[in-house]
């Protein structure tokens, strides 16, 4: 891991942008962050659609989780940004486009081409992060992972041990074989769901959701769009993190000690 640049934020929080081998990626640390007093850690998941247009939320979502005392990260995802492109993708990516411009239902054969080759590149991806940032003396664990693509954070609940906890936005194109993986999942999950999301079959983020294995699980559905996620669900996330990465019960979390 090799770091690029750095800020200060004007809450304490330290960014970094760094690059792992050639993946670009971005690391937030709260002040209190320190090899004499290592933090938790989450990975901040969210769509293909480049690091530069997703900064802003990605960086609200940083600062709310150094809020908490814990570091945050993120990389590019495959074909994303500025990596080079994927033909896998981008004719998936077309094809997306044409059955929705035609008003035909995107069919089971397009969402596999589209999902499967970038979680099958993304998770050995973030399985690398991983490993970089946990030898940085100021993280030590334990590792949540926070957002979508849905897909990629299923996968990295089943083959990832290091993750104790997950918080994921519904509203991805869900293959048929992450159903299969979601019975697999055994980690406290809190899944976030936008009742009127224009982009998300709202059925199959209950069938997912009803499918994981988990003996912990929350499901919280909110009325609104893809982007009409009210303040007080980021809130309740997290306070879940606070209760699985940090130890601490709602009241304290939520800054009743």
């Amino acid at each position: 891991m090799h770091f690029t640049s750095e800020q200060r934020l004007d809450d304490g929080v330290l960014e970094r942008s760094f690059t792992l081998g050639d993946l670009p990626g971005i690391l937030w640390t709260p002040a209190s962050a320190a090899a004499s007093a290592p933090v938790p850690l989450i990975l901040l998941g969210h769509p293909p659609l480049g690091l530069a247009r997703m900064y802003p939320r990605l960086v609200g979502r940083a600062r709310s989780a150094a809020a908490e005392g814990f570091a945050a990260a993120t990389i590019e995802l495959p074909g994303s940004g500025d990596r080079p492109r994927l033909p896998v993708l981008e004719g998936a990516r077309a094809e997306l486009r044409r059955a929705l411009q035609a008003g035909e239902p995107v069919g089971d054969e397009i969402i596999d081409d589209l999902v499967i080759p970038l979680v099958d590149r993304a998770v050995p991806e973030w399985q690398a992060l991983l490993d970089a940032l946990l030898a940085l003396p100021e993280i030590d664990g334990p590792v949540g992972y926070s957002g979508g693509v849905i897909s990629i954070g299923v996968r990295l609940a089943v083959v990832e041990p290091r993750i104790v906890a997950a918080g994921l936005f519904a509203g991805s194109l869900v293959p048929r074989a992450t159903f299969e993986e979601a019975r697999r999942v055994a980690i406290p999950l809190h899944v976030l769901l936008q009742w009127d999301d224009e982009g998300n079959d709202r059925q199959a983020s209950l069938d997912l959701f009803d499918a994981f294995g988990s003996a912990e699980k929350t499901l919280q559905a909110n009325m609104g769009g893809h982007t009409g996620v009210p303040q007080f669900a980021g809130d309740d996330a997290a306070r879940f993190f606070a209760r699985h990465l940090a130890g601490r019960s709602d009241g304290e979390a939520a800054g009743t000690r």
